[in-house]
Formats: structure tokens, sequence, C-alpha cells
């Protein structure tokens, strides 16, 4: 029998919508680098959504490469960026903003968000020009280990940037699942007013490939398409982003998709947190952390494909499960009556 996937939200391929569009626009001539119709529309459209006439707006293929241009592009040589320990800048990038020369101040997390705290512990650790300076704070929305900052911890956050001179970064490979989540009380626009810059990411939510980034902050628009090109990212056939971004957000597609992976998920959750198992982490995101002993992984790995996350202890190990716009029902029902009979 096949194995199902529940490793990540970017098994399958491309919402049906988006094929359709690309193949009916296919033999259109159209500028490249961003310059096409269907990109200016898309930002049009970005823009009416954060309610947000003035911000620029760019795309990138994904998310390491965004971050590994974004982060760079506001950073003078000297300067750091501050995350905590399980930022996807930290730990899945290879290296690639040390690569680019700036040191990242890691800070432990209980819950995968950063706190005001954590983040004057590293300004109260550099305080002259013997050492880096702490410039950006680097967050995820959803974090990478599936929980969400609600807007008074976003709104919290913001306020102690400003008032440090510290820029504020988000970084929305899974904002469309945050936004949609039960748990959410901010909207896009909301959170696009408490960042200096974020990124939209479709990648993991129906498209075939591509983010959209988005800078408000006025003094980090300048050039920034001169790091895009630098950087290999400023794409020829643009419209392949413009395009999708157009189908996804015209009529809300991106948020309908991320409530079906969001509703999926939490059919699971419920499901496991009934039979009486524990999470490594409350998610009421697309990613959720169960912990399992290990025979109990054993028998699922032989029909489910999934991530071994983390050893708790001797006996018991966190995977994580990770449901998409198109994870089947079924599947999820199959998986839950699996874990259920124990086969």
């Amino acid at each position: 029998h096949m194995i199902y996937n529940f490793k990540n939200d970017y098994t399958e391929g491309v919402h049906p919508r988006i094929l359709d569009a690309l193949k009916q626009t296919n033999l259109e001539q159209h500028e490249g680098y961003g310059e096409d119709r269907y990109c200016r529309e898309a930002i049009g459209l970005l823009r009416h959504k954060i309610q947000n006439p003035s911000a620029d707006i760019h795309f990138v293929s994904g998310g390491t490469h965004t971050n590994a241009i974004v982060i760079p592009s506001v950073l003078k040589p000297y300067e750091s960026v501050i995350s905590t320990f399980t930022g996807h800048i930290n730990t899945h990038e290879a290296g690639a903003i040390e690569h680019a020369g700036h040191k990242i101040n890691v800070v432990e997390s209980s819950d995968g968000k950063l706190s005001c705290k954590s983040i004057q512990s590293v300004l109260d650790a550099h305080k002259d020009e013997h050492m880096v300076k702490p410039k950006l704070v680097y967050i995820s929305n959803a974090t990478e280990t599936g929980t969400l900052y609600k807007k008074n911890e976003l709104e919290t956050l913001s306020r102690f940037c400003r008032s440090k001179g510290l820029l504020l970064y988000l970084d929305g490979a899974r904002i469309g699942s945050a936004l949609c989540s039960q748990d959410n009380d901010l909207t896009l626009a909301q959170l696009s007013q408490l960042v200096d810059l974020f990124y939209i990411g479709g990648t993991k939510n129906g498209a075939m490939l591509g983010e959209a980034v988005i800078i408000i902050n006025d003094s980090l628009k300048q050039d920034f398409r001169f790091h895009l090109k630098q950087k290999g990212a400023l794409l020829a056939k643009s419209r392949i982003f413009g395009l999708q971004f157009v189908e996804l957000f015209k009529d809300d597609l991106f948020f309908r998709l991320a409530e079906h992976a969001n509703a999926m998920a939490l059919k699971l959750s419920r499901s496991i947190e009934k039979m009486g198992f524990q999470f490594l982490s409350k998610s009421t995101t697309n990613q959720i952390f169960p912990i399992f002993k290990q025979d109990v992984i054993n028998r699922l790995s032989k029909k489910y494909g999934f991530y071994v996350w983390e050893n708790m202890d001797d006996q018991h190990v966190a995977i994580r499960l990770v449901t998409s716009w198109a994870t089947k029902e079924e599947a999820v029902d199959r998986f839950i009556a699996d874990l259920e009979t124990g086969f």
C-alpha cells in the first residue's frame, strides 16, 4: 500500500485553479522580472488586503531564499539578527545568514515565540563596538512549533522593538495557517502595521512556489531589486509568481486553503488528545507535535510519512504531523482509526 504523507504542506503540487490560470495564459507574452501585468495585479490585490497602498511588494521563490535576501538587505555588516533557537533561520537554512556575514543572536524559548525579556537580554549582553550590534528581530507566525502570536503579543513586541530602535521582521511561511487558526485574533492588515517587513508564504499554502515580500518601512524599500538580482532571485518568468498570487487573493482562496489545512490538523489533534496522548506544543495551526512511544511510532511509520521531531525521554518521542490545503479527510480518519486500534 501507499504511504500517506503528513511530512509537510508542500508534498502536493498546486491548487487546480492556479494550474488552469497558468495553462490559459501560457502563450501570452509578458514583460519579465516582476514587470508583468500579473505581478502588478497581485501587488495591487495585496496592497488592498493589507490596507496599505504604499507598501513595496516583491516575489521570491521560497522561504529560505527570502530570508537570505531580506535579512542581509536591512543589516549593516556589523549588525546581527535575534531569533529563537527553533527559528527557521537558525535551524534549517544551512547557515545562510551566517554565510552572508551576520551573527544570529539565539535565545531559548519554550513555545517558539520571542519575548521582550529575551530580546532585552541580548541587548544587555551587547553593549559596545567589541561585539555585534543587534538590529533585527526575527519572528515566525505561525512559529516552527505550530504556535502563534496573539494581537496583544505582537503589539507589545512591536512597541518594544520601536522603543529600542530595532527592526521587526516576520517570517510568514505559514502565515495563512496562523491567520486562519481558531485562536487567532489578528487580521493581515493589523499584522502588517506592527512589523517593518514580512512575507506571505505561498509555497506552503497551495502555490507551486513563491512568497510575497512586503516592505512596510520606507527606509528599507530603496534598491531592494538590486538585492534580488544579485542573489539570483529576480525571476525572468515572474508571471508565474503574479498569476499565483492573483488566484490566491482575488477571492480569498488563500484563506480557504489554510482553513482546510487547519481543520484537518485540528481533527487529528482532538482525536489524539482524546486518546490521552500529550503534545510537545499547544498548536492550533497545521503542524502538530504529538508524543508517542517508540513502538507506536514504528507501527505508524509503516503506513504514514512524518518527521520524528524530538526525544522526550527514554520511552517517548514527539513526532510532527503536518496537514495541507489538499490533505484528504479519509486519510486523517484512517490515521485516527489506526492509532485507536493499534492496527
